[in-house]
């Protein structure tokens, strides 16, 4: 394992001061990545100057002709970090910083999927992972009926593992060995549940997921999508959300579920999220029926 190498894939788009602190943290690292592979989707903002102006080993700067969103955003990263034939690839939001030793402490570990536990700024476990991710049971209005910090109430709490059912594109250490059987992220989803998807489909593959309870990382922004369902995000959340059913209910019932909960959001429209809220769950319910295939594997190369 010490051999491995390890390539850290960066998404960001306009939030350049949050990207110069994450920067700043993986300089600070113990054990340094061979490479960082930073994403940047087409910003408007000073993001190019905190990339030209950046110091870290390894660096290379992909600029994107447009906004791919997260997920196509990590699909081109992990392609490139995938295709020059790097071992372990380490994604990575904008809005995290890892703790000095954070990637020492996951390499220590001789598994294909390893997670960094988030915390916030005060030092409070926030890893929203799931414990479980419930695609068998109709009745379960969400599939995570629980996650890392509504199961643990703190870090110390925490075995040194715990295996997960989805995870987040926040910390997330990948082998090749998982792209070359699985494929990359679904590029599809634009933002949110991409990293869903791909976990459920690592997890059909044979492999397991684990939370690393010693290897922390910091999160600089506080959780606040799900007051965002009127907005263009709340489209994509409810879409998303329906094709993961879609595609991997387990029975007839969870994979009609969608259809449910798009009845009761427009039904509810009035006491809640409103017209906006109402027009995009019809929209979502409607597009996601065209996202039920997972999309045909690109071609990689041999591991």
């Amino acid at each position: 394992m010490a051999t491995e190498s390890v390539a850290v894939v960066v998404v960001t788009y306009n939030r350049a001061d949050l990207l110069e602190r994450m920067l700043a943290g993986l300089t600070a690292l113990e054990t340094r990545p061979d490479a960082i592979y930073v994403v940047d989707n087409a910003s408007t903002d000073h993001t190019s100057d905190v990339l030209d102006q950046a110091t870290n080993f390894g660096l290379v700067s992909m600029r994107m002709p447009e906004n791919l969103g997260g997920a196509g955003g990590f699909h081109a990263g992990m392609k490139a970090a995938y295709d020059a034939g790097f071992d372990r690839i380490w994604l990575m939001d904008d809005d995290v910083v890892p703790a000095p030793d954070c990637l020492t402490v996951l390499l220590g570990y001789d598994e294909a999927c390893l997670l960094a536990a988030r915390e916030n700024l005060a030092g409070r476990l926030v890893e929203k992972s799931a414990v479980r991710f419930d695609l068998r049971n109709p009745l379960a209005v969400r599939p995570k009926t629980a996650s890392v910090d509504s199961t643990y109430a703190t870090r110390a709490s925490m075995p040194p593992l715990v295996e997960i059912e989805n995870i987040a594109f926040e910390g997330f250490l990948v082998r090749r060995e998982v792209i070359a059987a699985i494929g990359l992220p679904d590029e599809s989803f634009f933002i949110f549940y991409d990293d869903a998807d791909f976990a459920i489909r690592a997890r059909k593959a044979g492999f397991r997921i684990w939370a690393v309870r010693d290897a922390v990382l910091v999160r600089q922004l506080e959780f606040d999508q799900q007051h965002a369902l009127d907005s263009w995000k709340g489209y994509y959340m409810y879409r998303n959300l329906f094709a993961v059913h879609f595609r991997y209910g387990e029975n007839p019932l969870v994979r009609a579920k969608p259809y449910l909960i798009a009845a009761g959001v427009t039904l509810l429209s009035p006491l809640r999220g409103g017209r906006s809220e109402a027009r995009n769950v019809l929209k979502a319910i409607r597009d996601a029926r065209g996202m039920r295939a997972t999309p045909s594997r690109e071609p990689v190369q041999p591991t």
